[in-house]
């Protein structure tokens, strides 16, 4: 089982990777890696876990000009593909009219020993992909859709190709897997178990997505939508200060009524009530895992009042913060 990239312009092998079967398999151990990139054309890491015929790749990288190289792998896979940032195309044999990735989009792609061109911009990049084996997908397929049965027979008849043409957005419930699967710093069995059950959550979310009947594309325009989530980057960074719609619109350059009416849109929130849940979350990470005091905790997602904070905390998660640790 082998995936190469070549020199779109040479038989220059690139890059090879080959993964032993027995990774592939379930009841084995978790693998994990990480291949960094620093060369003229760009810098940054590919991490990689597999385990139990679930692999998991979180690629992050800078490029400093317009990368094109063709591809091949040997091997059948379904891949949960999330394009966190960049724009990318992919063609081949089996897509002849390509396949086009942009920023903050995702889909299921069924792959069956796929060969062709992939192009990525001069830009940062970052992609989070999750392969699983076809028969294990296809367990969480609703038998009662066409929507996915046709999905099922492409799989079946060893087609490649694409749970549905129109990608969706990523959303915010997304996002927060996709990080906590990133970041997992459990070991072993543990790890195992917590990222399948995140996996499962993740894919979950996709399908229900996918399933809508009455899925509307976002109506805004590109611009507007990088400066979105450029707002959504900020507020997840500054998790201390605290900033007014009119702020944060200005800070990337778009107006009020925009930034609430497109942030409802992407995400199904409000500005504020996005932020308001990302600190509490975060509150909680820093309680459990890092064992911090109430005080400190307040202070860094920004409350100046301990106690409005630990209101707060209990109307979100329904325990002060100073019990959290005992419903363990």
């Amino acid at each position: 089982m082998a995936l190469r990239l070549y020199d779109i312009d040479s038989p220059n092998l690139l890059l090879e990777r080959t993964y032993p079967s027995t990774c592939f398999s379930v009841d084995t151990g978790i693998y994990e890696s990480v291949t960094h990139l620093d060369t003229t054309f760009g810098k940054g890491f590919y991490k990689e876990v597999f385990f139990d015929g679930i692999h998991i790749g979180y690629g992050h990288a800078q490029l400093f000009k317009r990368m094109r190289f063709r591809f091949e792998s040997d091997f059948e896979t379904v891949e949960m593909h999330f394009a966190l940032k960049g724009n990318s195309q992919a063609s081949g044999e089996m897509m002849p009219s390509g396949v086009n990735f942009e920023t903050y989009q995702h889909n299921i792609i069924y792959g069956n020993s796929m060969c062709g061109q992939m192009d990525w911009g001069n830009q940062e990049f970052q992609l989070c992909e999750i392969n699983l084996s076809p028969e294990f997908f296809k367990r969480f397929l609703p038998d009662d859709s066409k929507f996915f049965a046709d999905f099922r027979n492409a799989i079946d008849r060893g087609k490649s190709g694409l749970l549905t043409n129109m990608h969706r957005r990523i959303t915010h419930d997304m996002y927060q897997i996709i990080n906590e699967i990133i970041n997992c710093q459990r070991k072993g069995i543990f790890k195992k178990i917590f990222l399948e059950a995140k996996i499962m959550e993740l894919l979950l979310l996709q399908l229900e997505q996918f399933q809508e009947e009455d899925f509307v594309a976002v109506s805004l325009k590109q611009a507007d939508i990088d400066k979105i989530y450029a707002v959504r980057e900020f507020l997840l960074k500054n998790m201390d200060t605290n900033s007014t719609l009119v702020n944060l619109a200005h800070l990337v350059g778009t107006n009020e009524f925009t930034l609430k009416k497109g942030f409802k849109e992407l995400f199904g929130t409000t500005v504020f009530g996005f932020w308001h849940d990302a600190k509490m979350e975060h509150a909680k990470k820093l309680i459990l895992d890092e064992d911090r005091t109430i005080g400190e905790v307040s202070d860094l997602v920004g409350y100046k009042n301990q106690r409005h904070f630990s209101e707060a905390f209990k109307r979100k998660f329904g325990i002060p913060p100073s019990k959290l640790k005992n419903t363990l």
